[in-house]
């Protein structure tokens, strides 16, 4: 299979406009809420996000940070090559406020899991939402839905989507999968 590119760098923005304006409709000027990429490929989307959120928004006055669930994943002592530790940096108090948690693509669910489980590490928050740029639909094994979603792209197994980021700018490549 060629790869292909099913999110160019202009839908691409379209895109991250349309989840921003969604964030704003539920958010406000996110005085209770934060934002939090998360570790690894989630931080270069949410940094845009966070970005053009302040970008649109005159008075937004959100917080953002970074969390690595690394250390909370299932399958974190079963690798044959150690999970590489990523920064995490929240310096901020997520304790009763609105909490959105971003990341690149949706897959089986289990990153989303492990991340809530380091999440509440960290405190307690009101609400958790989870905004994600890609849903590969038909993957999940453990029942996760995001609340925000830029593009559904249904796959075969033996598929991977990826995201391409340069210098801001991005694309989304559905091609062969390397195990495959």
């Amino acid at each position: 299979m060629e790869p292909r590119e099913i999110l160019n760098h202009r839908h691409l923005q379209l895109t991250v406009e349309r989840l921003c304006y969604q964030l704003i409709e539920n958010h406000g000027n996110f005085d209770h809420s934060v934002l939090i990429g998360l570790q690894p490929r989630g931080v270069v989307f949410s940094k845009i996000i966070y970005e053009k959120l302040k970008e649109l928004e005159i008075d937004f006055s959100g917080e953002y940070g970074v969390l690595d669930a690394s250390m909370y994943r299932d399958d974190f002592r079963r690798r044959s090559k150690p999970i590489e530790i990523q920064n995490t940096d929240l310096d901020f108090s997520i304790e009763g406020k609105k909490v959105v948690l971003i990341d690149d693509v949706l897959y089986t669910g289990r990153s989303i899991r492990a991340a809530l489980d380091a999440l509440m590490d960290f405190g307690r928050p009101s609400m958790v939402e989870f905004l994600v740029l890609i849903d590969r639909r038909f993957s999940r094994q453990i029942p996760i839905k995001a609340d925000y979603v830029g593009r559904i792209v249904d796959v075969v197994a033996s598929e991977r989507v990826r995201v391409v980021w340069e210098k801001s700018q991005g694309s989304v490549i559905l091609d062969k999968a390397a195990d495959s």
